[in-house]
């Protein structure tokens, strides 16, 4: 049976990829290089799908190349090689760092465990950018723990670079992300594509566990119209040819038309894919029954309730436990079981037929093919999955003065006007001020005092 399970699992997968090619989009921020003058000017890089991006600000740092452990797939403490400034005041150290041999997570960690504020992957092959995704199982060790900002830049740039390093001249780079996600007005709109899978090793632990650390922020941000969250979870469908194959049956409901992955990457045991999308689904009934109730933020709460009572290992992952965790958030029932519908009927399902539909990529949006993702202000947040980095992402994308105080908190950012009072305008006498601190820097904005608007340029 082996044989066939594999072949199954193959068809299903290159028909995702027939779906999906050509339209993922790598998500990129800008590279400034400031000196030397032969090579200054502005570039495109790739952001990585790992470590912290500084949505919204920019970081300015000197740029090395190693001169062993170019590919940093060992640490540069057997080399005796430190990036960590000497003295006091010294400017970060951007290091450039060869692709090949090992996962991009292992890069970004030697770097970063070596004293690097960022790490720039230079391409081996003349190409278009990709993005740097983090590996599945194998080599996920250092996943959360890494901390800095990593980009792709192109083989070009890269041996430019390289070759202006290695005369001893003074590279300059400037990294700036200010851009790269839309901040058009005063609401957030961002999406999680999940699911509902709690035995899919470290990527199912690390969605669980944003969900627990990012819910009473969501839920906060999003009662107080600050920010419109809609949950997704990716399905595929069957190849006709395979609608009847034992694999497709034990993976798919409404007649191979919504599949997921068995949980175990085993047939013979444990749970089945189909019901993996039938918990998706009650998910996403969830949150149209708490929408329509006017409490979306209720979502956070069924999923976290969700995985503590109804856990896979065990043997609560059912349709029925779900039950129980609705009834205890006081949503309808019956409401949701509609919803739902029948999954052994040969019809289409419109709720899922809709998810489908949502992972196709439009615009400058690309389709949807990496688990999880965040889609913020339509386009694909690339980083690290943890409450610190999501938070920063969500507040760059406000329009820069209508940030929520939650963007403005030391946590998040740093206050400008602090220091010279931001080079804006002030009454020290009656303590007023133009500087008006936000995500993204200050603005100098003549203040409104006791009804009076003050007048000038701040």
């Amino acid at each position: 049976m082996r044989g066939p399970v594999r072949w199954a699992v193959v068809v299903v997968v290159m028909a995702m990829v027939e779906a999906a090619a050509g339209r993922f989009v790598v998500e990129k921020n800008s590279l400034r290089v400031t000196s030397p003058e032969g090579i200054k000017g502005k570039y495109e890089c790739a952001i990585g799908n790992f470590g912290v991006p500084q949505y919204g600000g920019t970081l300015h740092g000197w740029v090395e190349y190693p001169k062993s452990n170019q590919k940093a797939c060992k640490s540069f403490e057997d080399f005796d090689i430190s990036f960590k400034s000497t003295r006091s005041g010294g400017r970060p150290k951007f290091v450039l760092i060869d692709r090949g041999q090992c996962y991009f997570t292992t890069k970004a960690w030697n770097a970063q465990n070596a004293g690097a504020a960022a790490v720039l992957v230079v391409d081996d092959k003349s190409e278009p950018l990709i993005t740097m995704d983090n590996p599945d199982d194998a080599g996920t060790e250092h996943l959360e723990n890494i901390t800095i900002p990593s980009v792709l830049i192109t083989k070009k740039l890269g041996d430019d670079l390289k070759k202006s390093a290695e005369n001893g001249d003074m590279v300059s780079v400037l990294l700036d992300w200010r851009e790269s996600l839309p901040h058009p007005d005063e609401r957030v709109e961002y999406e999680f594509w999940t699911n509902s899978n709690d035995e899919c090793g470290p990527k199912c632990d690390m969605q669980m566990d944003f969900v627990k650390s990012f819910r009473g922020t969501a839920q906060i941000l999003e009662k107080k119209g600050y920010t419109q969250f809609t949950p997704h979870y990716i399905t595929w469908y069957c190849p006709e040819a395979f609608v009847v194959s034992k694999q497709c049956k034990s993976q798919c409901i409404n007649h191979g038309r919504y599949c997921a992955p068995d949980p175990e990457q085993d047939f013979s045991q444990g749970y089945d894919g189909k019901d993996v999308v039938v918990q998706n689904l009650h998910q996403i009934c969830v949150f149209k029954a708490a929408n329509e109730s006017g409490k979306p933020w209720l979502w956070w709460d069924y999923v976290h309730d969700f995985s503590i009572r109804c856990p896979m290992k065990e043997k609560k992952y059912t349709p029925e436990c779900a039950v129980h965790v609705i009834k205890s958030l006081g949503l309808d029932v019956e409401k949701i079981k509609k919803c739902v519908g029948d999954p052994e009927a040969d019809e289409e399902n419109p709720v899922l037929k809709a998810e489908q539909d949502a992972q196709i990529g439009h615009d400058k949006r690309g389709d949807v093919t990496i688990l999880p993702t965040l889609v913020i202000n339509n386009r694909q947040y690339r980083g690290k999955l943890d409450k610190s980095a999501v938070l920063k992402a969500v507040c760059a994308g406000f329009e820069e003065t209508t940030e929520p105080a939650i963007c403005l908190s030391e946590d998040v950012q740093t206050n400008e006007c602090l220091e010279n009072n931001g080079g804006c305008w002030q009454d020290r006498d009656n303590n007023v001020t133009a500087c008006k601190d936000t995500f993204r820097g200050r603005v100098c904005e003549c203040p409104v005092v006791k009804g009076v608007k003050f007048v000038g340029d701040g």
